[in-house]
């Protein structure tokens, strides 16, 4: 079933919250708007006819141009701490909530114009967004929905000839961004600091009902809201160390009360495996280091927790906020399982972790081909594998041979040592995880499960291990071309990212390692 945009059924409930919650607004227009991309599964999931998503008139009304009589636009008010400091000024700077669109399941999608302009929230910016960060969060919303990760999505971006100033002129565009909510910890900080309340109860009453319905009842409903947020991001973060995913800015106002992924900036995925990596340009003290997420997950919720300190006991607060790390490491743990293949639980697995780790370090792997190609490895063969793995995942670089000097020669053969030394420590690695997975068939075997043969654990590694992730020089090139009016690589990565499991052999060059140059590149918080 797809309806057309007037058929849609909309129930706007943040609208009927009260004024000091938001602002209402107008979006601004764009000049000479044109359709850029759209994403056929969020179509799907809000069961718009792609037909309607290509007409002049649907860019008209998402682009400023246009109004739409069951929009009912309006800018967030929140707050949060940015690099650990509290910041009272924050708010929807330039995005409005269009309204809530209400499914035939009853499921409520809400429509978020993200670029539409200036608010009263806008601080000293334009409000605007550019073509270029709106291709990477239209990119990266898809690539997380394809790892099966949640997260926000993008209906679409549509562009424009209006100039937007940053570093250079660029291109005005606006993404339609469609979530569950966009509710984030930084609301709850809002009320809690300016003494409203009345309104923070009625804000996780809000919650509760509409996407944690299951608490209504609960005796002490607040601490179990609290409890789920705390287990939703728990999820979230093990999820995003599992795939190497740096988000870059995970300052309060940017996380999830629903454990989406949220506000996609200066993010990256890791190429070489970098436990240290910084995506963000701007992150001069590594705060959001990729090693270091975790942490400020629970910084960030210890932040919320005291927001919420007039609904729940402080105590009960603090034990709720104790069960994060071993919901995470539990989470981490089975993930880290099912991209090695393994299904039962051994108290030496961490050491197997850690080990595997630091082989990755050393020896700048990439993290993602270095899973990925072990995954095709029969059992048989992964003690006799290490040159393969190496081959395949490394980005270290043959100096050049045709230099015949005498230090040419020197500093090869001191990298060609290191190399082999390297290579040696993860043979022995490659022997341990041998030896573990064989006393894990012999097991299965004694007990009669035929369901977990060494084909099977190949299957569940090649479904736990993505061939392919958004590289930031892929989207980097994206950009590039689009900004020449070249949308074709956009809808490339889109077939690939929506099922990044798949081997898309027309596409093999995707998955192969980056060039020197996209391993470097330099990503802001404007990007």
């Amino acid at each position: 079933m797809t309806r057309t945009l007037d058929q849609l059924v909309f129930n706007n409930s943040f609208r009927q919250l009260p004024p000091s919650f938001y602002t209402q607004v107008i979006p601004q227009p764009l000049s000479e708007p044109f359709l850029v991309s759209f994403n056929p599964y969020v179509c799907q999931l809000l069961e718009l006819s792609h037909k309607e998503v290509t007409t002049d008139h649907f860019a008209q009304i998402f682009t400023g141009n246009g109004s739409h009589p069951k929009f009912e636009p309006i800018a967030m008010k929140y707050t949060g701490h940015q690099f650990g400091q509290y910041n009272p000024d924050l708010g929807d700077g330039r995005g409005v909530l269009l309204g809530e669109v209400v499914t035939s399941t009853g499921t409520k999608w809400d429509l978020h114009l993200k670029g539409s302009g200036l608010t009263p929230y806008s601080r000293q910016g334009d409000g605007r967004a550019v073509l270029r960060s709106s291709i990477r969060e239209y990119l990266a919303s898809a690539a997380m929905a394809g790892l099966g990760i949640k997260t926000t999505h993008a209906l679409a971006i549509f562009s424009s000839t209006t100039p937007v100033y940053r570093e250079k002129v660029e291109q005005g565009a606006t993404l339609i961004r469609v979530a569950e909510s966009h509710v984030r910890f930084g609301h709850f900080e809002y009320l809690f600091y300016t003494q409203q309340h009345g309104d923070l109860k009625q804000l996780a009453d809000y919650i509760i009902e509409h996407h944690f319905s299951d608490l209504s009842a609960h005796s002490t409903p607040y601490a179990a809201m609290y409890q789920r947020i705390v287990e939703l991001t728990a999820t979230l973060i093990a999820d995003w160390q599992s795939v190497g995913f740096a988000h870059g800015v995970m300052n309060t106002d940017n996380m999830s009360v629903l454990g989406l992924t949220f506000d996609y900036g200066p993010y990256g995925f890791l190429d070489d495996y970098n436990p240290n990596y910084i995506c963000n340009h701007s992150d001069y003290s590594g705060r959001y280091a990729f090693n270091q997420q975790p942490s400020i997950a629970l910084w960030n919720l210890a932040a919320l927790g005291y927001a919420l300190s007039p609904l729940i006991e402080s105590d009960t607060a603090n034990a709720v906020l104790d069960t994060f790390e071993p919901l995470l490491q539990t989470a981490y743990s089975k993930k880290m399982r099912a991209k090695l293949g393994l299904v039962t639980h051994n108290d030496q697995d961490g050491y197997l972790f850690k080990n595997l780790f630091n082989c990755l370090t050393v020896l700048q792997l990439d993290y993602t081909l270095f899973f990925r190609t072990l995954s095709s490895i029969p059992v048989t063969d992964i003690a006799s594998s290490a040159d393969r793995l190496f081959a395949v995942a490394s980005g270290n670089t043959s100096l050049n041979t045709e230099d015949t000097s005498t230090e040419s020669i020197r500093n090869k053969n001191k990298k060609e040592n290191q190399n082999s030394e390297h290579r040696a420590q993860l043979a022995t690695w490659l022997n341990e995880y041998q030896q573990r997975v064989i006393l894990e068939l012999i097991d299965s075997q004694a007990k009669g499960d035929n369901k977990h043969s060494d084909q099977d654990r190949q299957d569940l590694m090649l479904a736990s291990n993505p061939k392919y992730t958004l590289r930031n020089y892929l989207a980097q090139l994206a950009i590039q071309e689009a900004e020449q009016g070249d949308y074709s690589r956009i809808e490339s990565l889109m077939e690939v990212l929506a099922s990044p499991f798949d081997e898309h052999p027309k596409y093999q060059a995707m998955a192969q390692l980056p060039p020197e140059w996209g391993k470097t590149l330099t990503i802001s918080c404007s990007s």
